[in-house]
């Protein structure tokens, strides 16, 4: 298995890559960081007044940010028995060279957008959900507030019968089966009407040896994130596996309701597949 990792400037990079190498000797994964970043130049409004000596300095605030996480990934390396082998995209959009860099990884370990973090203006808001959207790859999000000691121990399934899902729950295979308990949260929304012996998520689970309680909350509801977040914190899991749902709308990623609000809201990691 290959593991990919998300690196910027901010303090929050070396999280990801302390539970990258956490769970590389558990998943028996390679692992590579890939720092990316916007360079400071394209920030910056086009002016004829922008002279030689202003893109100097911006080089150089770029270079130093590299350093930075150079020197964070190294002291990471340092502290591991686990590998890890370093990488840097030199192209621009960012976001469209990690994601062909991602279709050569089995799972993406990304951040949550802070927006109280003034370092993370670097990276695109949509960073994550972009690279869900291009790759087709799950990607396991940290939320920027914590992250648990343990992730995978109690895991939540949001279960609804659409592609989404069902990569989700296939990619979280690893995390599942050795999970100590794990919760589906289903809402109505019925399978196909099959005779005979049909297929459907608790068969498949247990062929894989993962036993699971299952949670039918009727209807779906309005604020379907919010509820879904609700019954995570309720079910105390350190794990919410998920299909991640958009559209593309004039060249823009547009993410649906229920992923945005657990994006934007969410307090544990998220396993999440377009």
């Amino acid at each position: 298995m290959q593991l990919l990792v998300h690196l910027d400037p901010s303090p929050r990079a070396a999280q990801r890559l302390e539970v990258a190498q956490r769970l590389g000797p558990r998943l028996e994964a390679a692992i590579t960081a890939l720092y990316a970043v916007t360079p400071s130049f394209m920030e910056l409004p086009f002016s004829p007044g922008v002279g030689p000596g202003m893109g100097v300095a911006l080089r150089e605030i770029d270079d130093e940010q590299r350093a930075r996480a150079r020197a964070l990934f190294e002291q990471a390396q340092a502290a591991s028995d686990a590998h890890i082998s370093w990488a840097e995209v030199r192209d621009e959009p960012i976001m469209a060279a990690f994601a062909q860099q991602a279709l050569y990884a089995d799972l993406l370990v990304l951040g949550q957008h802070d927006p109280t973090d003034a370092g993370s203006t670097h990276v695109p808001a949509d960073f994550a959900e972009t690279v869900l959207a291009i790759s087709g790859k799950p990607a396991l999000i940290l939320p920027y507030a914590i992250v648990p000691p343990a992730i995978g121990e109690t895991v939540v399934i949001a279960w609804k019968p659409t592609r989404e899902a069902a990569r989700a729950v296939a990619a979280a295979l690893p995390f599942l089966q050795s999970a100590q308990r794990v919760h589906v949260v289903s809402w109505e929304d019925e399978d196909a009407d099959i005779g005979g012996e049909g297929l459907g998520l608790s068969g498949y689970l247990k062929l894989k040896g993962v036993e699971a309680i299952w949670h039918h909350q009727g209807k779906e509801r309005e604020r379907l994130g919010e509820q879904l977040l609700s019954r995570a914190f309720d079910f105390q899991a350190d794990l919410l596996v998920m299909g991640c749902y958009g559209h593309s709308r004039a060249r823009e990623w547009v993410l649906g309701g229920t992923s945005r609000t657990v994006l934007e809201s969410m307090t544990l990691p998220v396993l999440m597949v377009h």
